[in-house]
């Protein structure tokens, strides 16, 4: 499932994708894309969900997905499954295919990413400041 030029648009992303791994990155799509002030796009080249600056992510691999948060190591009490890695406090859930996370957890992770992006700013911006 290897890409060779990142997909065109969303859409497109999710298009390239089979099996279960389409049907479990098309189910967190779904609720990632709930809230209104939720803007997504291909970035990095993958799903990136952005609300004042990058919130969380969506990375389809050949044996596993990846949902990936800014600022995931404050989620950890939501999702003990999420592991810190990165800059700006990433963390990131692992899911292969048989493994399960419910939508009220997928819900409550996105909620509280977009209020720790609501709280404290452009989790980038604030990395790009503190260089300067």
């Amino acid at each position: 499932m290897r890409r060779a030029l990142p997909a065109a648009s969303p859409d497109a992303y999710v298009a390239a994708l089979d099996g279960w791994r389409l049907a479990l990155v098309s189910r967190l799509r779904a609720i990632a894309l709930e809230p209104a002030q939720v803007e997504e796009r291909i970035r990095w080249g993958h799903l990136v969900y952005s609300a004042n600056g990058p919130a969380y992510l969506i990375r389809a691999e050949d044996a596993r997905m990846l949902f990936g948060f800014w600022r995931g190591q404050r989620l950890r009490d939501i999702e003990s499954r999420l592991r810190p890695g990165g800059k700006y406090e990433m963390a990131t859930l692992a899911l292969c295919e048989g493994d399960k996370i419910s939508r009220e957890t997928v819900r409550r992770l996105v909620s509280a990413a977009i209020e720790l992006n609501a709280a404290h700013g452009d989790p980038t911006a604030l990395a790009k400041s503190a260089r300067k």
